[in-house]
């Protein structure tokens, strides 16, 4: 596909109101696909009671496990994620899921109900204006300064369901196909294990597909299997996904020329921002960019980032 065509694809990734829905479950405790602010008071549970303690606990145990600030105002939030996690368990009702975890140590059911809770909204090329900016004016110059190494590495933190990194992968194979014939690898992590698992997996429903992903990509680089669309193994063999809590110490991880931290930030206090901003700094190369989400800045967290307008993207470099 040709640079301008390409950019046609990019284009249809970003910036419009997301379609509503998410991905059917794959087992009894998958949890919803959608961010924090997702969910809405129009859901099915909506009326299950909630008490103060029981959210408290909740919002607890999401700050220790994951750093995330849940706060007042999103019971709605915390009854429509866990509930069907509190059947899958087979608890009578929400409160009764809550009071057995109360009494228990940290356990795969406590990691549940984070997963469950952090779980966010992904599709293909989301935001386009990074990829678009990776494409035209930082990857030329990458390609250029890695021509005798020909060693390329990328990080797509909070990766979700994996559209971020294979859109990644994609981009980079059609815009410098030799790329083929280098060493190139992009590292995925998210905190939640099971959505690791479908990333891994690599299979999308046609609604997923056509949430970002042009046709001729999704011809060029996917299978069809009976309902679902598998990623083939060109785009496979270029990622490792891997579990990692933004939050909590980073071990093994290498440099990287790009870094994404994209539509996660939002969700963490300021000490937290301040810290991940920090430690991505010291696995960025000097020559390296990292992109955040649109509504995500460094400005008054971190004055060692640069922020550097890439059209219509903005990313930072160490300043």
């Amino acid at each position: 596909m040709g640079h301008a065509r390409l950019r046609g694809a990019l284009g249809s990734g970003g910036g419009g109101a997301a379609i509503d829905g998410n991905r059917p479950s794959h087992s009894a405790t998958s949890p919803a696909r959608g961010g924090l602010d997702s969910a809405n008071n129009h859901s099915p549970h909506h009326h299950v009671s909630l008490t103060v303690p029981h959210f408290d606990y909740v919002a607890k145990l999401a700050r220790d496990v994951a750093a995330i600030v849940l706060e007042r105002g999103k019971e709605y939030l915390v009854v429509l994620r866990l509930t069907p996690l509190s059947k899958a368990h087979g608890f009578p009702s929400l409160g009764d899921f809550i009071e057995h975890l109360r009494t228990r140590p940290l356990d795969l059911a406590h990691h549940q109900v984070v997963d469950a809770l952090t779980t966010n909204e992904t599709m293909f090329f989301r935001d386009g204006a990074p990829f678009e900016a990776l494409r035209q004016q930082l990857l030329p110059a990458l390609l250029t300064r890695a021509a005798t190494t020909r060693r390329l590495r990328f990080w797509s933190a909070a990766c979700s369901t994996g559209q971020e990194p294979y859109s990644l992968a994609m981009l980079l194979l059609e815009a410098a196909p030799q790329l083929r014939d280098w060493d190139v690898r992009i590292l995925a992590t998210d905190l939640c294990v099971n959505t690791l698992g479908l990333a891994a997996a690599g299979s999308f429903t046609p609604f997923e597909i056509a949430r970002g992903l042009p046709e001729p990509l999704r011809n060029k680089y996917f299978t069809r299997q009976s309902d679902q669309w598998t990623v083939k193994e060109e785009l496979r063999r270029m990622i490792e996904f891997r579990r990692l809590n933004l939050a909590q110490p980073w071990p093994d991880l290498p440099t990287f020329d790009l870094i994404f931290i994209r539509n996660v930030m939002i969700y963490f206090d300021v000490a937290t921002k301040q810290s991940i901003l920090r430690r991505a700094r010291e696995r960025l190369q000097p020559h390296g960019h990292l992109f955040l989400g649109t509504a995500e800045t460094t400005v008054n967290l971190d004055p060692t980032w640069r922020p550097v307008t890439l059209g219509g993207a903005v990313a930072y470099t160490p300043a």
